[in-house]
């Protein structure tokens, strides 16, 4: 599964997804500042498969019908690198277990 971090992450936090998820940031890929359906339109573009945030809001601003793609959600205090780093097992596991469009919470 391709993986986008969006700007709201900490840019390092791409190289704890393994090779076989490989993650890249929005800042990587040159897309900080765009709205959330432009960068899920890009997102599709570009072939990515599902985006990570810290966004709580993305569920309820965003249909996912128009949008094929899993965004999994950290619900953590804060979006320091420290909080999140432990939480990417997480992701992988969902993966692994096999998700769908739409949003998965990450707590």
């Amino acid at each position: 599964m391709k993986l986008l971090l969006d700007e709201n992450l900490p840019h390092r936090l791409y190289k704890d997804f393994p090779a076989e998820h490989p993650a890249y940031s929005a800042k990587f890929m040159g897309w900080e500042g765009l709205k959330n359906g432009e960068l899920l339109s890009k997102m599709i573009e570009e072939n990515f498969d599902a985006l990570v945030t810290w966004d709580h809001n993305i569920e309820f601003q965003q249909n996912f019908k128009n949008y094929p793609v899993t965004v999994f959600c950290f619900h953590t205090p804060d979006s320091k690198y420290e909080t999140l780093k432990p939480l990417v097992s997480k992701i992988i596991s969902a993966i692994n277990q096999g998700v769908k469009s739409g949003v998965v919470s990450i707590e």
